[in-house]
């Protein structure tokens, strides 16, 4: 049964990360660093309060965070090896059918995306088709690797928003 924002402000710092945890891929840090933040008044202070943890964490924690995102149509995708949100989110972007043209494309950007930022690349999927994906690799390659540190972090906020959604929905009040 999905916890409500009153028995979120009252768990333990165990139960808090295991509630929240999963919304920064393999990240449960950011839950973890955020459970003395309580009370939060709804959803978005939540979120707010999560994402300002992930923003003022070391940089070395931050890239760790970016590194544990699965390429978009990589290989762990093809083994099924990716965690029950990604699936979903890459699945929500049509990446789990893709030819084996756009396949092939696909893992040429991703190669060159993590060639040149020493990352892979991140984009909230569940907002984007994938040819809008396509186009923001290629268009986002050109960034400086500052500018796409920043840039992953803020598409990792969208993607915990609605992975918060998804898991509290109407019950997170």
């Amino acid at each position: 049964m999905p916890l409500t924002i009153s028995e979120l402000n009252t768990c333990e710092r165990a139960a808090f990360t295991a509630a929240l945890g999963p919304l920064f891929e393999h990240s449960p840090w950011v839950a973890e660093q955020t459970w003395p933040l309580r009370p939060f008044c709804d959803a978005a202070h939540l979120h707010a309060n999560l994402c300002q943890t992930m923003q003022s964490g070391p940089r070395e924690q931050q890239v760790a965070l970016i590194r544990a995102h699965p390429d978009l149509a990589g290989r762990l995708a093809r083994q099924k090896q990716l965690t029950r949100e990604s699936t979903r989110e890459q699945a929500s972007a049509g990446l789990d059918q893709l030819t084996d043209a756009e396949l092939g494309a696909f893992q040429k950007l991703n190669d060159e995306y993590r060639g040149k930022f020493g990352f892979p690349f991140i984009i909230c999927a569940r907002l984007n088709a994938k040819d809008a994906i396509v186009t923001a690799m290629k268009s986002r390659l050109t960034n400086s690797p500052a500018t796409e540190h920043a840039t992953a972090l803020g598409e990792i906020e969208k993607i915990a928003w609605l992975r918060l959604q998804d898991a509290f929905g109407t019950h997170l009040h």
